[in-house]
């Protein structure tokens, strides 16, 4: 599993191998927090997308920047070895960035998969992997799951 969690240049190395192959590489990202059946459900459904499935991670520095001092609750790296063991993941790699952005631009996904919580106008990477031909695809959200409530409920707990 550890194998799957790589750097940039070693994921585009390997998406250019998956390229030449003729295999559609799909490109999702997130903090994936307390990994619950909501990400997991979402995650295999941007894998049904293409042949392969890249995740960025936001590094632990990234997350207290985008989310508070507070998170992340679990560390990057025991975050990015949980989604290297679902079996339809291929690739895990960091990002520090507040958006993968850079990542995204240039990994050139054929498919970048967000949550059905934004608009295409505001997923960082849409416009450029839109010009280069690919397609951008918007997964619903699984109702009632979150890692915010799933840590507000363990809080609250007596």
């Amino acid at each position: 599993m550890s194998g799957k969690i790589i750097s940039a240049p070693e994921a585009l190395a390997q998406r250019e191998k998956w390229r030449a192959a003729g295999e559609k590489v799909v490109f999702t990202n997130g903090v994936f927090d307390i990994l619950h059946a909501g990400h997991v459900r979402s995650l295999a459904q941007a894998a049904s997308c293409g042949d392969r499935l890249i995740i960025g991670l936001n590094t632990d520095h990234s997350v207290k920047k985008l989310k508070g001092p507070q998170r992340p609750i679990i560390s990057e790296q025991d975050r990015a070895y949980l989604l290297a063991a679902l079996f339809f993941v291929d690739a895990v790699v960091f990002f520090e960035d507040d958006t993968p952005l850079e990542l995204i631009t240039s990994l050139m996904p054929d498919v970048l998969v967000k949550s059905a919580d934004y608009t295409i106008e505001q997923i960082a990477g849409a416009k450029e992997v839109l010009a280069n031909g690919g397609k951008v695809e918007l997964m619903p959200l699984v109702p009632g799951i979150s890692s915010t409530t799933i840590i507000d409920k363990i809080r609250s707990a007596p």
